[in-house]
C-alpha cells in the first residue's frame, strides 16, 4: 500500500481540532441535503447511539489497529512497534520494538476524521453552504461546502467539499483545500473517493477510500488508497484507562 503523501497528514489536523458535542443535535443546524446523506449512512441518530470505534489498517508487514471513544475523542493506536494515543487531555506514545519518532499529538487521530465520514461533518462550529458539483465520467455529484468558525482547529480558513451520489444520496467523494496555517492552497482541491462500504450495525462506513490523481484540475486516476479491516462499532465503552499510556499492558 502506498504511503500517504504529508500534505495528507497536514490536512488532518484542522479535523483533529474541532468538537463534538452529540448531547443536544439541533436537526435545524444542517442543511436537508446533508441530512439526506447523513441517513443514507444509517442517520445521525444512530451514529450518536454508538461508544466505540474499531477498525485495522493493514500495512507492510503488520496491521495497525484504532480504537476511538466516539463522544469523548479518546483514541488508541496499537501497531507491533509502538502505541499512541490521546487520553482525553494530551497525546502520549509508548515504545515497544523501536522508538516511536513521530509526533503523537498529530498522528493519534491522523485516519479518523477521513475514515467516520460523513458523520464527523456534524461536528461542532462547522458552516455549509452550496459548492460547484464535481462531475466525473459524466455523471454530476452534487456539493455541500464546509467552512469553520473563527478559531475552530488549528487552520479555521480551510475548505471541504463533500460529494453525494444525486440519487442515493450515499457520500461519493471528499474535496479538500487546506491552508496549512498559512494562505489557501493554489489550484484544484484534493480530491479523495468514497466508494466502497459495509453496514456495521446498521451504519453504513467505509472500507476503503483512494486519493486521486488530478491533471488540469481533472481526476484522472487513483494515486493511493487505504483499506480498512475488522470493523466494529459498539455501544459499550471502553475503561478510560484503556487509552491512557499507563493503562497499556506490556
Amino acid at each position: 500500500m502506498k504511503n500517504l503523501t504529508l500534505g495528507v497528514f497536514l490536512v488532518l489536523v484542522q479535523f483533529a481540532c474541532t468538537t463534538n458535542n452529540q448531547s443536544n443535535r439541533n436537526m435545524d443546524n444542517y442543511p436537508d441535503d446533508l441530512i439526506k446523506v447523513l441517513n443514507a449512512h444509517g442517520g445521525l441518530e444512530l451514529w450518536d447511539e454508538m461508544q466505540t470505534l474499531q477498525y485495522s489498517i493493514p500495512k507492510e508487514g503488520f496491521e495497525e489497529v484504532h480504537t476511538i471513544d466516539l463522544h469523548s475523542r479518546m483514541d488508541r493506536v496499537a501497531a507491533p512497534a509502538f502505541d499512541i494515543g490521546y487520553d482525553g487531555t494530551e497525546a502520549w506514545s509508548k515504545n515497544k520494538a523501536e522508538e516511536y519518532e513521530g509526533d503523537p499529538s498529530f498522528r493519534h487521530d491522523l485516519m479518523f476524521y477521513f475514515y467516520a465520514m460523513p458523520f464527523v461533518l456534524a461536528d461542532d462550529g462547522i458552516n455549509y453552504g452550496e459548492t460547484e458539483p464535481l462531475v466525473y465520467e459524466g455523471k454530476s455529484y452534487p456539493g455541500i461546502e464546509i467552512t469553520y468558525n473563527s478559531g475552530v482547529g488549528s487552520s479555521s480558513e480551510d475548505i471541504y467539499m463533500l460529494y453525494y451520489d444525486a440519487e442515493t444520496y450515499k457520500m461519493a467523494w471528499l474535496g479538500y483545500k487546506a491552508t496549512f496555517g498559512n494562505e489557501l492552497k493554489a489550484g484544484p482541491p484534493s480530491i479523495i473517493k468514497y466508494e466502497k462500504w459495509a453496514g456495521v450495525n446498521g451504519i453504513l462506513i467505509p472500507t476503503s477510500i483512494a486519493w486521486q490523481t488530478l491533471e488540469e484540475g481533472k481526476i484522472v486516476g487513483e494515486r493511493n488508497r487505504v483499506n480498512f479491516t475488522d470493523i466494529t462499532l459498539s455501544k459499550e465503552n471502553n475503561p478510560a484507562a484503556f487509552y491512557t499510556r499507563e493503562g497499556l499492558v506490556d
